[in-house]
């Protein structure tokens, strides 16, 4: 029976997990929840899971969810705040961590889930693309088993070679990896005239064709800032250089990544676009479980599309690359201005085509130091949002 800490439940990440887990009863059980302020969907999810413990974001919220779970004859131990969610991700009753809370507010119990030695089953992109090496060193000094959750980078991970049960780095010779491809959809305005594109509402950048996701991310797919920080994720969970990276348009997304090796030989994971597939896959490693995805009928895709990204028209994703090559805390400073930006779009302060904007000015006006600290890492995060918000202000006037 493995014991499970959900980090974000529920968010669409989080609901997908509880949703395969609900299919087996009798391989998993919940230890502990969290979610920031949806008190009512965390009590409904502790009265189905009956979790020893659940945390949230702050004291009222706290106080909420025990009234709701006392009324309800739920014992569930009720916490808040960041030291609370550490708890729960490096707690000796837990075996598995599904980290999925969004944005940089998952590093800190990330990272803790990563130095307690557990199977960490990242969602959370942001840990590595904020503090890469400090959560890398962190996985291989406790023995941590690191499982990426992006369907993306589960998908390279299925069609990589494994050594003794471990992929190695795509640098390292034997591995045989020339490049890795990873897909992309393109968003909802991947054949939209760039023109028009100042003019999209919030609305029409979280449509997005064919996953259901929270705002946040769907902003950032219609941007392909979500691709780029893929990009960076890759780098560290593959050992893999920016020049062994390449970002494929494939709007049916049918295939979620492939890797090219030196023999010509490109491997590929297809499968419906529904996040359990790659929930059910990290939870189950090395087995597989029922996901309650349906099978994917090719013939009825029919058609599969490829095409290389226009950078004019998701400069983002050209940021991203750019951070990545900088390296230090670049990264750190693209994704603490692009959630500052992004936030500041779905509050109609700025426009669609200003987040790029305020991405590059933050990046290119902040010094890069070295990520050798979470202090330092956090330093770079304050201060990059400090110059978003200054930069917003400006674009406001």
């Amino acid at each position: 029976m493995q014991r499970i800490t959900v980090l974000g439940a529920t968010g669409s990440i989080g609901v997908s997990t509880l949703d395969v887990v609900a299919r087996h009863p009798d391989r998993y059980t919940v230890y502990a929840l969290s979610a920031h302020s949806r008190v009512d969907e965390l009590a409904a999810q502790c009265i189905q899971f009956r979790p020893a413990r659940a945390v949230v974001g702050s004291a009222a919220a706290a106080d909420r969810l025990a009234a709701l779970l006392r009324a309800a004859g739920v014992k569930t131990e009720v916490e808040w705040g960041e030291q609370a969610l550490c708890g729960i991700a490096s707690a000796p009753e837990v075996d598995s961590v599904m980290a999925a809370i969004v944005g940089a507010a998952g590093l800190a119990p990330t990272l803790a889930a990563a130095r307690a030695g557990k199977k960490v089953l990242l969602a959370n992109k942001e840990a590595l693309v904020m503090s890469g090496q400090l959560f890398m060193d962190a996985v291989r000094a406790s023995g941590a088993v690191l499982l990426p959750i992006d369907s993306e980078h589960n998908a390279i991970f299925q069609s990589m070679p494994q050594f003794g049960g471990k992929v190695p780095a795509v640098r390292d010779a034997a591995a045989g990896v020339a490049k890795i491809l990873l897909t992309a959809s393109g968003g909802p305005f991947l054949t939209r005239d760039v023109a028009t594109l100042d003019a999209v509402t919030p609305e029409q950048a979280c449509k997005h064709p064919n996953w259901s996701m929270g705002r946040k991310i769907s902003v950032d797919s219609a941007t392909m800032m979500n691709k780029g920080l893929e990009v960076i994720e890759a780098h560290w969970l593959f050992g893999a250089p920016a020049g062994q990276i390449e970002v494929v348009i494939h709007p049916q997304s049918v295939i979620h990544s492939m890797v090219s090796y030196v023999d010509g030989s490109v491997l590929a994971q297809l499968g419906n676009p529904d996040m359990r597939t790659p929930i059910a896959h990290a939870l189950a490693y090395p087995e597989r479980i029922a996901s309650g995805v349906a099978q994917l009928d090719l013939t009825q895709i029919a058609t599969l599309q490829f095409e290389k990204p226009d950078f004019n028209r998701f400069p983002c994703l050209a940021l991203a690359f750019d951070a990545l090559r900088a390296g230090g805390t670049a990264p750190a400073l693209l994704n603490a201005a692009n959630e500052v930006a992004v936030q500041a779009f779905l509050d109609l302060k700025i426009g669609f085509r200003q987040i790029d904007r305020v991405i590059g000015h933050v990046v290119d006006t902040l010094p890069h130091g070295a990520a050798h600290s979470i202090e330092a890492v956090m330093a770079q995060d304050a201060a990059a949002r400090a110059a978003a918000e200054t930069c917003i202000a400006g674009l406001a006037k």
